[in-house]
């Protein structure tokens, strides 16, 4: 397994489909060992999730999106919020990622916590952002909040099959 370097992140995004799609600036998100990703939305959780042993036990919670004001910032209070991010990524069959919250996040007070994306999968993603910092935090439109990472697996794979192929396209 290795990482991509920016010339093969880059690369794989010319390809069709591309990697990354919907980027706002590619200048801006393509970094030395990674891409970063955008926020498109910010939604609260509107109820409990359930979990159980088959997918017929999965209840996702409802979730409410916020809006942005005039300047194109929220507000975020102490809590825990659902992200949407602008881009569209294509994962080959041999390449996975893992997405890092950008560290002025981590310097903020605010984290992101998110899955793997599975090799094969493709999709605009979201994932939990945090909000520790007691006094809240000012998140703008379009700003680069996680680093994906992507790794060359040793070989092509089964691509990813599961329920969330596709979502939020």
């Amino acid at each position: 397994m290795s990482v991509l370097s920016r010339y093969d992140i880059q690369r794989l995004i010319e390809n069709e489909p591309p990697l990354v799609a919907d980027h706002i600036d590619l200048e801006a998100q393509l970094q030395p060992n990674g891409f970063d990703l955008t926020l498109r939305e910010v939604a609260l959780l509107q109820s409990a999730g359930s979990l159980g042993v088959s997918n017929g036990n999965r209840v996702l919670p409802p979730l409410s999106p916020l809006a942005f004001d005039g300047l194109g910032f929220l507000y975020l209070t102490p809590g825990i919020y659902i992200v949407t991010y602008n881009e569209i990524v294509h994962l080959p069959s041999e390449v996975m990622a893992l997405g890092r919250p950008r560290s002025s996040l981590l310097r903020s007070g605010v984290a992101v916590h998110n899955a793997v994306w599975d090799a094969g999968y493709r999709g605009r993603s979201q994932s939990l952002l945090a909000v520790y910092n007691p006094q809240g935090f000012r998140l703008e439109r379009n700003a680069r909040i996680v680093q994906l990472v992507f790794l060359r697996l040793s070989g092509p794979t089964q691509g990813y099959q599961g329920t969330y192929q596709g979502e939020n396209v």
